[in-house]
């Protein structure tokens, strides 16, 4: 018989146990901190119309060709979700009864034929918030307040780099880039962080701007963080004076909620992608142990009344979590994972009665596993203490006839017999 291929997907991995407990206490924790902030929960198909997917609303060129697709029976063009944004734009477009404001989280899996590294699999889990019907800053104060709320409470100290579209696009318009070229100009300024201003420069160079154009970038590109620089644009584009106002209102909200250090504006922070339209942020570890954004977002107006085929503007602020490269970051740490059980019973000869004690310690809340093998105790315990488990129960021949058990601390060795009515 041929050996059948059982090896993973290249860029997808199963989680062990102990690999999963760590990670869906994350969900969990993101989900409280979702569920306080009045988000509701959501959940949308991982496979959609090729058609909606390769909106130019949705990704942007450089994501849609990561976008894994397929035929179906009746020769439909499908594709598999590559992010939880547009599949929720899809959502407010198809239900205009919804009550806005309209805020809501998602956790799932998403899907792109992309380059794999630390933390960035094809396969991986995005955990999504998202306001509808906001038009101020407060939309992304609140977002970005929430990212501090949630790294905290996942000990991820981290920092929010923020900037604007209309900043960056107003002012490219002023020193002479052809609106054509805007897009392609901004994913490249966008690469600062990874490639250094001199390829930068050179891949601008090879873009066919003038140069004087890119003469004038470069200079941008080595201004340093001030507004200043933008400010001297601010009488020849409205994008500019519009920008301006938005990351100043922006900066107010963040003083008041004493977040400001740990929110920091980059005006060359860009995000590629096409469906943005004002302010952007992407969510880095305070420590750099991983060089890549552990979240991101921004504002984007336009998708919801693009997908519907109008002009009408839906104000929409999203922000999304990577649990994928967030869990590397936690593992890198090295932090005990929590015990997967509360209990471990181990029964001498005695599993209905083993079954007695675990329903009672389940109906008062606790996780109960039972070894239902032929361990013998030693080896039982030897796994308990390997899984981290704090209580063993030990239940034989003459714990039953004293109708009690013994339950063993694994951590101060110390043992205490429980009243326990077997019959």
């Amino acid at each position: 018989m041929k050996k059948m291929d059982y090896q993973n997907v290249r860029g997808t991995q199963d989680y062990l146990p102990a690999a999963e407990g760590i990670r869906r206490n994350m969900k969990r924790t993101l989900e409280d901190v979702f569920s306080q902030y009045g988000c509701k929960p959501l959940e949308t198909p991982i496979l959609n119309y090729t058609d909606l997917m390769a909106s130019k609303y949705g990704g942007g060129a450089e994501i849609l060709e990561e976008m894994y697709t397929l035929t179906d029976r009746g020769k439909r063009d499908l594709a598999l979700r590559y992010d939880l944004t547009i599949p929720f734009a899809k959502v407010v477009a198809m239900n205009p009864t919804l009550t806005m404001p309209f805020k809501r989280y998602e956790i799932g899996k998403v899907f792109r034929d992309g380059p794999i590294k630390a933390g960035r699999f094809r396969e991986f889990t995005q955990c999504d918030v998202d306001i509808v019907g906001v038009d101020t800053q407060v939309a992304e104060a609140e977002c970005m307040l929430m990212a501090v709320d949630a790294c905290e409470k996942l000990g991820l100290p981290m920092v929010i780099h923020y900037n604007n579209r209309k900043l960056l696009t107003g002012m490219l318009a002023c020193i002479g880039v052809e609106k054509e070229k805007q897009s392609r100009v901004i994913l490249t300024i966008d690469k600062l962080e990874k490639i250094g201003a001199s390829n930068v420069v050179k891949e601008l160079h090879a873009q066919g701007l003038s140069q004087q154009v890119t003469a004038t970038i470069e200079s941008f590109l080595q201004a340093g963080h001030s507004m200043d620089y933008f400010k001297r644009y601010a009488e020849e584009s409205v994008d500019v004076q519009q920008g301006i106002a938005e990351i100043e209102a922006l900066q107010s909200f963040l003083t008041s909620l004493a977040i400001e250090k740990q929110c920091v504006f980059n005006p060359f922070l860009a995000r590629g992608l096409e469906i943005y339209t004002s302010t952007v942020y992407e969510l880095f570890l305070e420590d750099g142990t991983i060089t890549s954004s552990i979240g991101s977002g921004g504002r984007y107006d336009q998708a919801i009344g693009g997908l519907i085929g109008t002009d009408e503007t839906f104000s929409t602020v999203g922000i999304s979590f990577g649990l994928d490269v967030m869990y590397e970051a936690i593992r890198s740490t090295n932090q005990p994972a929590s015990p997967l059980v509360d209990y471990y019973i181990v029964p001498l000869g005695k599993q209905t009665e083993a079954l007695l004690v675990a329903r009672e310690l389940r109906e008062q809340g606790y996780r109960v596993e039972c070894e239902w093998s032929s361990k013998n105790l030693r080896k039982a315990l030897t796994k308990a203490n390997k899984e981290g488990v704090k209580y063993v129960i030990i239940i034989g021949e003459e714990e039953v006839e004293q109708n009690q058990y013994k339950r063993k601390d694994m951590q101060s060795g110390e043992e205490k017999r429980i009243p326990f009515r077997f019959a």
